[in-house]
C-alpha cells in the first residue's frame, strides 16, 4: 500500500427524499453539508465528495452474494475508518436506533487483514459498508 495521500473520489447515488437524507447523513452519520440545490446535495463522507441526486423511485432490487454466512448487498458504498473511529460510528449508530443489515462484528481475527465490519442502509435503501482494519497496511493484502 502506498503512503502517498489520495485525492478524494466522487460518488453520486439516487434518494427518494431529500430531507430525510439531509437528516441521515448529517446528523447521524455526522458528514458535513457542501453545495446544494432542490434536485441533489453534496456531503463531505469521511474526506469524500457523495451527491445524493433525488429520483422519483429507488430500485428495490438488490442482489447480494454469500459472505461468511451474511447476504451482502452487491452494489453498496462506504468507507474505512481507523479503528477508533469505527468502534465510535458503531455506537452512535446504535445509540440512534439504525438498523444494522450485517451486525457489527471483526472479520479474520487474529489474521492478515483482520478488520471491523458493519452494514447499514439508508432511508433510501442505500447500502453502506463502514469497515477498518486493525492494521491499515493490510487493506489490499493477499493470504
Amino acid at each position: 500500500m502506498t503512503t502517498t495521500p489520495r485525492p478524494p473520489f466522487h460518488l453520486a447515488f439516487p434518494v427518494t427524499a431529500l430531507e430525510t437524507t439531509r437528516h441521515f447523513y448529517r446528523d447521524v452519520l455526522g458528514c458535513a453539508l457542501g453545495r446544494e440545490s432542490d434536485r441533489w446535495i453534496d456531503f463531505d463522507f469521511f474526506g469524500h465528495q457523495i451527491t445524493a441526486h433525488l429520483v422519483e423511485q429507488a430500485d428495490a432490487s438488490v442482489a447480494t452474494n454469500p459472505v461468511d454466512g451474511d447476504d451482502i448487498p452487491v452494489r453498496h458504498f462506504g468507507a474505512v475508518l481507523p479503528w477508533d473511529d469505527w468502534h465510535a460510528l458503531r455506537d452512535r449508530l446504535r445509540e440512534a436506533g439504525v438498523r444494522f443489515l450485517v451486525e457489527p462484528h471483526v472479520r479474520f481475527p487474529g489474521e492478515v487483514g483482520e478488520q471491523a465490519t458493519m452494514f447499514i442502509k439508508d432511508p433510501s435503501g442505500n447500502a453502506l459498508e463502514f469497515k477498518s482494519f486493525k492494521d491499515l497496511a493490510s487493506l489490499f493484502a493477499r493470504t
